[in-house]
């Protein structure tokens, strides 16, 4: 009978033991699923009409466009899927680059014939734009003599990871590892930062060559036409250091990142349905064959990724 019991009370002491590291382990999996998806900027694929079944409901005039430019992109542009990007200040950056990494794109063209980790410094020293030190990260607002170091590090970053990524070929490999780079908000952030430099690297560029009366694309002749934006100074003071912190990138950036990055932007904007703006590139005519990527927006100001 003593061995009974001690059996009995022996089996019950496991079956509670089992059943305490049981909830402990469902409740660190939950935690952990919590976590990593409220960290994800780049959510998983959903079903396209689902998604806007769920977002447009009622009969505004608004949700009704709404739910018939999503219809012309599921039956017309053979759109099946979208991936909802994080809103905020970079979601337009963060869309590009998203797909740039899990495509496995490579370099631009002029990136591999220059050290873009060297950039800051020859802005600097080659060109004399000291003015470069006001220059501002996002919500960070960090300005000072330290801005190249700081700024070196960031475009160090976006070679390493580029360069990771394009030499990846498997594409579920790829897809895995985005979504671990697009959970980290401190490097993303980085990312981000590096992205806005070479776009103003390439402004002055072209505007140096718009003063030798070289031809220079359209879109940056609208640019410099404008008293906000008339040199890379202006342009930086005026609008890029703003990106990433009290707003996103205009019409006129997503021409110039398109340029920078050497990819056709093409995006779908919802709310110009039955319009001739409906679908528009950036740039509108590439200089050559780039390779091309989708977003969609439905306001002009936050991005997210079409899955065909």
């Amino acid at each position: 009978m003593l061995a009974v019991s001690f059996l009995v009370a022996t089996l019950c002491y496991f079956r509670r033991l089992h059943l305490y590291l049981g909830h402990r382990l469902k409740w660190w999996i939950g935690y952990l699923q919590r976590k990593f998806k409220r960290n994800l900027s780049v959510a998983a694929e959903v079903d396209l009409l689902s998604y806007c079944a769920r977002e447009w409901k009622g009969e505004t005039p608004r949700a009704k466009l709404m739910r018939k430019a999503y219809e012309e992109l599921f039956w017309r542009r053979h759109v099946k899927c979208v991936r909802r990007v994080k809103s905020d200040n970079y979601d337009a950056l963060r869309s590009v680059l998203f797909q740039i990494f899990s495509q496995g794109l490579s370099f631009p063209s002029w990136m591999k014939e220059k050290d873009i980790v060297k950039l800051p410094e020859k802005l600097l020293f080659s060109q004399g734009c000291n003015w470069i030190q006001q220059y501002s990260f996002g919500p960070e607002r960090y300005t000072g003599s330290n801005v190249f170091g700081k700024l070196r590090k960031c475009v160090e970053l976006l070679k390493m990871q580029w360069t990771h990524f394009s030499g990846i070929k498997d594409y579920h490999k790829r897809g895995n590892m985005c979504n671990i780079l697009f959970s980290d908000a401190s490097l993303e952030y980085k990312l981000y930062e590096a992205l806005k430099f070479i776009m103003l690297y390439q402004v002055t560029e072209v505007y140096e060559q718009m003063k030798m009366k070289k031809v220079i694309p359209s879109f940056f002749r609208l640019l410099f036409s404008r008293e906000t934006s008339s040199d890379p100074l202006s342009f930086m003071m005026n609008h890029l250091n703003s990106v990433g912190d009290t707003c996103g990138l205009e019409q006129i950036d997503m021409f110039i990142l398109g340029y920078t990055l050497e990819v056709k932007i093409k995006v779908f904007r919802l709310f110009k349905f039955n319009s001739r703006d409906f679908e528009v590139c950036y740039p509108e005519d590439p200089l050559r064959e780039w390779p091309e990527i989708s977003l969609l927006t439905e306001n002009d100001c936050h991005y997210h990724i079409p899955v065909f």
